[in-house]
């Protein structure tokens, strides 16, 4: 009976949800717990820089405004990132080459957490066992492993990714991060020593809220979050599409390579 009683009270919830077709509350798994299933996207500055900032120059000057840096209000819940003082100068050689050094020019995967806040769209699949993520840049994908507790077999791109649900929040601990992300098109950064913990907590039908804590003794002087709405995407019949970036990212990595006398692929020049 009690069997019986949960299936209708889950029907019931579906039904409630999705009154019609629109969400009217958060969507809820078969165990209870809120269902993060969807395509999802932040809307702000974050991908440019974490921190607080102003309207600034083109990285390329020639491309006039289009690739101007919008400026930003931050989603540093403190303001500012506390930098120890020898990598802070490292965070400022990064700036100055940022053009050149930036992975995601490389398309190298985003990293966490900044996969989540770069300029495009991406879809949670989730059951009670695992919750994986697919992002539309570089192909990104990350499998999260509920109540898991194994350790990073090798470090990586998107790291080793353990949750565990507070209540309605789901919380993930990453760890085996290679470094060689960015945190931003800003310089900011951590190393392979980081450890972060991720928080998706619902705060609306088509809204969730993200926190991530940052924590790296060898970079900063104590752990730091950032926190910052993801927008479900509700277009009818949205479908998260591939961005292949490796045609755009093989020139700059293997141009040198090129035997003398060659000339660059064409269109080679409108990177």
């Amino acid at each position: 009976m009690s069997r019986l009683v949960a299936a209708a009270l889950a029907l019931f919830t579906a039904m409630t949800a999705h009154a019609d077709g629109v969400l009217t509350e958060f969507p809820r798994a078969a165990d209870g717990h809120p269902d993060l299933s969807g395509v999802w996207q932040a809307v702000n500055t974050a991908h440019w820089n974490l921190e607080p900032h102003v309207s600034d120059y083109p990285v390329v000057l020639e491309l006039g405004a289009q690739f101007a840096v919008p400026p930003g209000q931050g989603v540093v819940a403190d303001g500012t990132i506390p930098y120890l003082p020898a990598a802070l100068a490292e965070r400022e050689q990064r700036f100055a080459n940022r053009l050149t050094d930036d992975p995601e020019g490389n398309c190298y995967m985003g990293g966490v957490p900044r996969s989540t806040y770069m300029p495009y769209p991406f879809q949670i699949f989730q059951n009670a066992q695992d919750v994986v993520i697919a992002y539309q840049f570089a192909t990104g994908f990350r499998r999260i492993f509920v109540n898991g507790e194994d350790e990073a077999p090798l470090d990586s791109w998107m790291g080793w990714s353990n949750a565990h649900w507070d209540g309605d929040t789901f919380v993930v601990e990453v760890s085996g991060l290679n470094g060689q992300t960015w945190l931003d098109r800003a310089g900011n950064y951590a190393s392979a020593n980081a450890r972060i913990e991720e928080r998706y907590t619902p705060i609306g039908p088509n809204h969730l809220q993200y926190t991530a804590t940052i924590d790296d003794p060898t970079v900063f002087s104590r752990p730091w979050t950032i926190q910052m709405p993801l927008y479900r995407i509700v277009d009818e019949n949205f479908q998260l599409l591939e961005f292949k970036c490796e045609p755009y990212a093989e020139e700059r990595i293997y141009g040198h390579l090129r035997k003398p006398g060659t000339t660059a692929p064409e269109g080679a020049s409108r990177q």
